[in-house]
């Protein structure tokens, strides 16, 4: 079997459309057409995307995938159980679990470049016998990866979470200087790397309200967070923090920014979904493999009726695509 030089390779991305009873299989069904520069594998039941199509209005089916197919292609992983719109089914949990793994695997082994998710929902697949608490750390785990880090991107935004989901109470404690120190040299990295930025700067929420306050409002900062910053700094790294979270996103304070790692999922969210909801993308760094994701959730009570809006699934895929280009170009 020939090899195909790495400077001609054309990548294939995967897509894997979530909560078959969610908006992910709609998304699917009013996407456009074939793409000239990259290959798109849906891994999913096919059924479920022609059935959707239907009801939306656009009937059509796609070649079954086999390695090398251009285009669009369905690698078909079969539903436990017939999918119904906004009808949440325990029986399927192990159906959207099987399309993560099966494109997980690809990644892994080279045949797929990248991964596209599109949302699914946790309560349903916790009924179903599964511990799962999100993507991030369900693909950290199949890549046998100990450190990952979500950013979510829209525009020129870009925020990190050293701690993911993860209850409040337990934030304070997940806030080490190991942790920081692995978190703040994946960003770098991936900045550098993948988006291309010769030198980063980083900016470091702090935990408390006004960073702490000189140790008033906690200590996190000067026992933990300043510590950290400073040994960035004398890795080469140009990173700035603790700073105060009730300021850091106001317009002038972002100029020069090249990311904001905050230190829990709602202390940056809601600041960057509150800009950019709708076309904001989630990128998992750390894995062996680029993914992006949707910033949205399952919205049962759009699926198979009522308006979408299809931006968010598309600036996941158009950031996939451009960071694999720009890897097998590289």
């Amino acid at each position: 079997m020939s090899v195909i030089p790495t400077a001609f390779k054309r990548p294939v991305i995967a897509l894997t459309p979530g909560e078959p009873a969610g908006i992910g299989p709609d998304l699917i069904a009013l996407l456009d057409g074939d793409d000239s520069e990259v290959d798109w594998v849906y891994i999913a039941d096919p059924e479920l995307l022609a059935a959707r199509s239907r009801l939306r209005g656009r009937p059509r089916r796609w070649p079954v995938y086999a390695p090398g197919v251009r285009g669009l292609s369905v690698l078909k992983v079969p539903l436990a159980y017939p999918a119904r719109p906004g009808v949440l089914d325990v029986r399927n949990a192990d159906y959207v679990l099987a399309c993560l793994r099966r494109a997980a695997a690809g990644c892994l082994s080279g045949e797929f470049d990248a991964l596209v998710t599109g949302p699914v929902h946790k309560a349903v697949i916790n009924a179903g016998g599964h511990a799962f608490t999100g993507h991030t750390e369900f693909l950290a785990k199949e890549a046998q990866v100990s450190e990952v880090v979500m950013l979510l991107v829209a525009g020129s935004l870009r925020v990190a979470l050293l701690t993911t989901h993860l209850a409040l109470s337990a934030v304070p404690a997940a806030v080490t200087g190991e942790r920081l120190d692995v978190a703040l040299d994946i960003l770098h990295r991936a900045l550098v790397q993948d988006f291309g930025i010769t030198t980063p700067h980083l900016v470091v929420l702090g935990l408390n309200p006004h960073a702490g306050e000189d140790g008033h409002l906690g200590r996190e900062e000067i026992d933990v967070i300043a510590p950290a910053v400073a040994r960035a700094q004398g890795r080469g790294l140009r990173v700035t923090g603790p700073v105060s979270a009730d300021t850091a996103f106001v317009a002038g304070h972002l100029v020069g920014v090249d990311a904001i790692l905050a230190m829990y999922h709602d202390q940056g969210l809601p600041v960057l979904k509150s800009q950019g909801f709708g076309s904001a993308v989630n990128v998992t760094l750390g894995l062996p493999f680029i993914r992006t994701s949707v910033d949205h959730g399952t919205a049962l009570d759009r699926a198979g009726r009522g308006p979408i809006d299809t931006g968010s699934l598309v600036e996941a895929m158009a950031l996939a695509k451009s960071l694999s280009l720009a890897r097998v170009r590289s």
